[in-house]
This record gives C-alpha cells, sequence and structure tokens, in this order.
C-alpha cells in the first residue's frame, strides 16, 4: 500500500555517519547505514537518459518543484508513503560526473554524496539509457565507489531493440552482480512497482546491515572500481575533482571491460539507422538552421494564433457568463440596486477580472508545455540546441536558450516556462532576466495603434523597428549582465549527447502539461488578482467631489478624479525628459504593468473615448483616439509629438512586463529575482526613452 504527498527538503538537516569499512586493497567505503527517519533516496543519471520521466511516474502529481538549498538549481522531490513509511525522493539535475563543471551539476554531487550540508542518501538510483549504455557507465562507476545502496533503472530498452540491440535486462545485471537492474519506461509507468521493490529490498537489507553490525558480510559483496579515498562529507569540490582525475585510468580501464561486455550484443557501429539519416538532415549546418527557424515560426503560431479564440473565450463569452451570474446572484440577494453597489465592482471588476485574467494565460500557456514536452520527448530539442549553439555564444549562452527567446515573442510567459529545458541554472537565470525584453504580442496593439496615429504611412515599418530594438536590447542588456552579474558565466565547449528519436506518451505528455499548468496557476494566481484588486481599489477612491458633486467610492466619474488618477499625475513629471509628460500616458503605463492588452484600453478610458472598443488598432490610431493622443503629446512635447510618441513605444517594450510575468519569475527562480527584473526593466526603458526623444527632436 503506497500514498503519495510532496514535501519539500533542505539541506543541513538529519545529519548521519556511515559505517566506514577499510578495505585491504585501502580503498575507504563510505559504508552502508541504516536509514533514519524518512528514508532519503537519490536520482542519478546522464542528461536524456529519461531519470525525470520515470521520477515523475513515479510520484506522479505529488513531485514539486523547488530551488536547491541556498542556488537557483531547480530541483523535484516528493514523497511516497511505501508500507507505512514514508520515502523521501530527490530528482537531481542531469550529470555525466560527480567531477562538476555547472551549478547544476554541483547540486547532483553533492546531493549524492552528502556534502555541503545536504543529508546523506539512504539509497541512489542511478538512471542508464540503453540504446548507449557505455556513456552512463563513468558515472555508474562513481556511484558503486561510493558505497552507498545502489539500484540502477535501465531505461529505453525497447528503443534499443528497435534499433538492432539484443541485450537482455540480464546482461545489464551481470555488469555490476550485487546491484539490482530494473527494466523502466517512465513514458507508460513500465516497472515502477519492481525498482520501487528493488529500492525497498536495498533499504531493508541496508538497516539489516546496521542492526547486525556486519554491514560487509550483511550486504553483496560488491568490489570497487578504484582503489582511492573516496572523499568524504566534508570535502570540498576541488578534492572530488582531485579524486575523480586521480583514478580516471582505472575507471576507464573497467568501463572498457564492461563495454566490451556488451557490444557482443550491440548493433554494429557502422550500421547507418534511422537517427542517423534523421541527423544528417537536422544537423546540416544550412538546412538544419532552415528547419529549426520553421519551427520556431510554428511554436510562435501556436502560442499566438491557435490561442488567440481559447484567450478570446475567457476574456470575452465566459466572462459574460460570471458576470451575468453575479448580477443574477447580487440581484437574488438585494435587488437589481445592488448592481450599483461597489461591492459589485469590486467582485466583477476586480476579483472576478483578476480571475479571468489567470485564465487567460491557460491557452498560450498549455500550447506551449504540449509542444515543449513534443519537442523534448521526441529528442528533437537536443538537435535544435545544436544547430543554434554558436549564434546564442556572444551573450555567454548556448543554443538552447534561444527556443524561450524566440517564444518570448508571443508570449514572455510560456517563454519563462521554457526555460526549464536549460540545464544550466545560471543559464536559465540569464534567459530569464531577458526574456521580459523580448517584445510580446500584447505590446503590439499598442505599437498599431501609436504608430497609425504618428507616423501614417511609415506605420509598417516603425512597428518593424520595435522588434529590431527589441533584439538590440535583449544583446546590449545580455552583455551587460555577462559583464556585472554573471561575470562567472564562461562559455564552455558544448557538449551533450544526443537522445534517441521516439514517439511522446500522450498519456504521460498530458498529465506532464496538466501538472505544469496547475503549479502556474496556484504560484501566480496569488499575485495577479491581489494587484488587479489593488488597481480597481485605487480606481475607485475618489480624491475630489467633481462637476456634479456625485463622486462617491467606486463611483468615480472621471478617472483622473480618483486615487489612480492622483498617481498618474504625479508619475508624469517623470516622463518629461522623454516627451510624454502627461497623465493619459502615465496612467495606460500603470495599468500596462498588470497586462499590456489594456495599455490602449486605460488610454481611450482616461480620455473618456467609449466607441473605440469595436474598432481595430489602426482605425484606433487614425481616429478619435489617436486624435486625442497626438493633442497631448504635441502638449507634453513641445511640438515634438512624433519623437514623443517613439519614446513611448520604445517605453513600454522595454519596461516592466507584465504582472503575470512577474508572478511567474518570483515563482522559477526568486522574490530577489523579480524584484531586479521589477527594476531592471523601467530603468532601461527610462534611459532609452530619453534618448530616443532627446534625439528624435533634433530630427
Amino acid at each position: 500500500m503506497e500514498r503519495a504527498e510532496h514535501s519539500e527538503h533542505s539541506g543541513g538537516h538529519h545529519h548521519r555517519r556511515g559505517l566506514a569499512v577499510l578495505l585491504p586493497s585501502g580503498h575507504h567505503r563510505m559504508g552502508h547505514e541504516a536509514p533514519s527517519g524518512n528514508p532519503r533516496i537519490v536520482f542519478m543519471g546522464n542528461p536524456n537518459v529519461g531519470k525525470s520521466t520515470l521520477f515523475n511516474a513515479i510520484l506522479g502529481a505529488n513531485a514539486t518543484v523547488m530551488n536547491a538549498p541556498g542556488t537557483t538549481v531547480l530541483v523535484e522531490s516528493g514523497e511516497l508513503s511505501r508500507n507505512e513509511t514514508a520515502w523521501n525522493f530527490i530528482d537531481t539535475p542531469g550529470t555525466a560526473s560527480l567531477d562538476a563543471i555547472s551549478p547544476d551539476e554541483q547540486v547532483s554531487s553533492e546531493a549524492a554524496m552528502g556534502r555541503n550540508g545536504y543529508p546523506q542518501p539512504d539509497a541512489i538510483v542511478a538512471v542508464m539509457d540503453a540504446t548507449s549504455p557505455s556513456k552512463s557507465l563513468y558515472l555508474l562507476s562513481q556511484l558503486i565507489d561510493l558505497g552507498r545502496p545502489l539500484v540502477v533503472a535501465v531505461s529505453m530498452l525497447d528503443l534499443a531493440r528497435r534499433q538492432g540491440s539484443t541485450l537482455e535486462i540480464n546482461d545489464f545485471a551481470a555488469l555490476v552482480p550485487g546491484v539490482p537492474f530494473i527494466q523502466v519506461d517512465g513514458r507508460t509507468g513500465k516497472g515502477r512497482n519492481e525498482l520501487l521493490d528493488a529500492i525497498g529490498r536495498q533499504l531493508g537489507a541496508a538497516r539489516t546491515a546496521h542492526n547486525m553490525a556486519q554491514a560487509a558480510e550483511a550486504l553483496p559483496d560488491i568490489p570497487p572500481v578504484t582503489t582511492a579515498t573516496v572523499p568524504g562529507r566534508e570535502a570540498a569540490q576541488d578534492e572530488v575533482s582531485r579524486w575523480t582525475r586521480q583514478t580516471s585510468d582505472e575507471r576507464f580501464a573497467w568501463i572498457a571491460g564492461k563495454a566490451t561486455e556488451l557490444s557482443r550484443k550491440q548493433p554494429a557501429a557502422d550500421k547507418s539507422t534511422f537517427s542517423d539519416k534523421l541527423d544528417r538532415v537536422l544537423l546540416h549546418p544550412v538546412a538544419g538552421i532552415v528547419i529549426f527557424l520553421a519551427a520556431m515560426y510554428a511554436v510562435f503560431e501556436a502560442t499566438t494564433t491557435l490561442a488567440g479564440p481559447l484567450i478570446d473565450w475567457f476574456d470575452v463569452t465566459f466572462r459574460q457568463w460570471l458576470t451575468d451570474g453575479v448580477g443574477w446572484a447580487f440581484t437574488l440577494a438585494a435587488g437589481k440596486e445592488s448592481l450599483a453597489g461597489w461591492f459589485h465592482g469590486l467582485i466583477v471588476d476586480g476579483l472576478l477580472n483578476g480571475f479571468i485574467t489567470v485564465l487567460t494565460f491557460i491557452p498560450p500557456m498549455g500550447i506551449m508545455f504540449i509542444i515543449l514536452s513534443l519537442l523534448e520527448d521526441s529528442g528533437y530539442l537536443a538537435r535544435a540546441a545544436f544547430v543554434m549553439d554558436r549564434a546564442m555564444r556572444a551573450i555567454g549562452l548556448d543554443g538552447r536558450a534561444f527556443l524561450p527567446l524566440v517564444v518570448g515573442f508571443g508570449c514572455n510567459l510560456p517563454a519563462l516556462a521554457s526555460t526549464r529545458t536549460l540545464p544550466d541554472s545560471r543559464q536559465r537565470l540569464l534567459t530569464g532576466l531577458l526574456i521580459p525584453f523580448t517584445s510580446c504580442s500584447a505590446r503590439l496593439s499598442v505599437y498599431i495603434v501609436l504608430a497609425y496615429a504618428f507616423f501614417g504611412r511609415y506605420a509598417g515599418l516603425a512597428i518593424f523597428l520595435m522588434y529590431v530594438a527589441s533584439i538590440v536590447i535583449i544583446l546590449a542588456v545580455g552583455l551587460a549582465l555577462r559583464k556585472t552579474q554573471f561575470r562567472d558565466l564562461h562559455t564552455q565547449p558544448f557538449a551533450m549527447g544526443l537522445p534517441p528519436y521516439q514517439m511522446p506518451k500522450l498519456l504521460q505528455l498530458g498529465k506532464s502539461v496538466a501538472l505544469r499548468l496547475w503549479a502556474f496557476i496556484t504560484g501566480a494566481s496569488s499575485i495577479i488578482i491581489t494587484m488587479i484588486v489593488i488597481v480597481w481599489l485605487l480606481a475607485a477612491m475618489p480624491i475630489s467631489a467633481g462637476a456634479a458633486g456625485n463622486n462617491t467610492f467606486g463611483h468615480v466619474d472621471e478617472v483622473e478624479n480618483s486615487l489612480y488618477g492622483a498617481v498618474a499625475s504625479g508619475v508624469a513629471p517623470v516622463f518629461e525628459p522623454a516627451g510624454f509628460n502627461d497623465w493619459h500616458a502615465s496612467a495606460a503605463l500603470i495599468t500596462g504593468f498588470v497586462a499590456k492588452e489594456v495599455v490602449v484600453g486605460s488610454m481611450a478610458q482616461s480620455y473618456a473615448i467609449h466607441d473605440s472598443g469595436n474598432e481595430s488598432e489602426q482605425q484606433q490610431g487614425t481616429g478619435t483616439l489617436g486624435q486625442a493622443v497626438r493633442a497631448s503629446f504635441e502638449r507634453s512635447s513641445g511640438g515634438h509629438a512624433s519623437a514623443a510618441a517613439a519614446a513611448f513605444m520604445i517605453f513600454v517594450l522595454a519596461y516592466t512586463p507584465c504582472l503575470a510575468t512577474i508572478a511567474e519569475i518570483r515563482r522559477q527562480y526568486s522574490g530577489k529575482i523579480a524584484l531586479q527584473s521589477v527594476g531592471m526593466g523601467p530603468a532601461v526603458a527610462y534611459v532609452l526613452a530619453i534618448i530616443v526623444f532627446q534625439i528624435g527632436r533634433l530630427l
């Protein structure tokens, strides 16, 4: 009987000392120690071996994403109750060795060895790719030397057979007698129970050995791979590096012998497989880039065009249903006059509006999660990283960072979600800070209105230049961050094992998408709804009686007479050097902090233009709204309205992204990083807006 729950772990607790056994060869093993409290099982494996898929298949919805202690590295953890005992599982980032060369690999190394305040693992699950087993042997040899209870999960064995291999699970088990080898498939859940049983037997054997004080005799005699002393729990990373270098000759000799045992049942090396033929096209220096850009265009279109009707349904139809339902409930409870009360406004324009805003992000997020899962599970995402690697090295990133930045031009929110595919935490963080500078589709409505209002027949060129400016800003900010906050992010040779091509499993894909969507909804909804309610409260609070003397809480005749309008008027002088010292503009920018989609609507509302909602952006730019904005910018800029409009467009491009994006940054990284993004965006936008206006007014 088992029960799964999510749990968070923290380094520095439940430290345990192993029972050391000094072998005749002088090889110091960390020994076996009985689980005290909840057993801790750590998953280890190379990148792209199916480790995280298997981990999620075991824990399902009960896995939770968190930062490893003291880092920005994302790991998954979870708790599984089995036979009345709670097991704590930790899924570490993929690594090829315990000798870490990145923060992510260091987390894996420390978690496996119980170093740097990490609790000692009670068992280790090493995941091996059956299609290329020799690549997993180096890490496996190190894990064997740790002397911890070990289980090896062999994934993709069915795929290896389709490629011509005749290997069976018993062939793998013969590699290390005494270590259980279990065939698994994380996409279908095959082997899940057998793996849990094997872990249970290893934990039970370790407990028995501890109780009998006969560790060397009670557990299977697993000979070490090397003779060097394993670094202790207090060892620094450089000591681990020295250990791996000192043992490399013995380790490679062991690997050569094991690889020879397996090679007899592997397909001939000179046999061209379907993957080889496909890679000749997808990794071609020209055709590969063309195919990748076409794929990215399809991703971009999917997150904008396909999601559009669903977003509109939530924003219009579903909103109307809920609004009518609330109105019916208010009428039933307190009569029709209650519909004009402030409480009804709070519910509909505050809470309900916040709830609908959260729902409108579900379509693009869901589509992006589906596409990411398809690209990743099929094996293409790793190929795309190789194709675009050279282009991204200018700002210290590798090819895998290109996908999130492209997606950002559709919507920043799913772009941030796609950074989960980046294996290095520092690259993931740098990419996350650059994504808000990609010009998402929500900003496009602002560009169109202002471009047609101020630049007429050159409107198309003005809009195009905004996207060019976005790319330039990303490169400039990326280079600036590389020289300051990310000085330690050094460009390294990009080495990555290409996973085999395979068909994604729809059931597992659906579960993964549902879990990711639920994590977003629960993590970001409270912040979004709270801020939208605050904006409503500011707009509902009158600061004067108004011309008719009938301004009351929740019934403000003009936006300018509300606290929201007062704040906008107070902020407006700050933008005088940029040419748009006008409260209508600053009010729209404040609203745009919640969502860029409402900037144009906010401007129309501030000018009391109520018939623009049925017009296209182009019609609004050339119509009444465009005329009102031109008149305001003409006054605020001293006769340089076009320069002020260009500055305003640049500011909209670069300043703080929507509230949902900030909430996602906070959820994925930390509150500190979210504050940095909130501060960095307006600072960059303000400087650029001033430069654009001051140069533009001279032309």
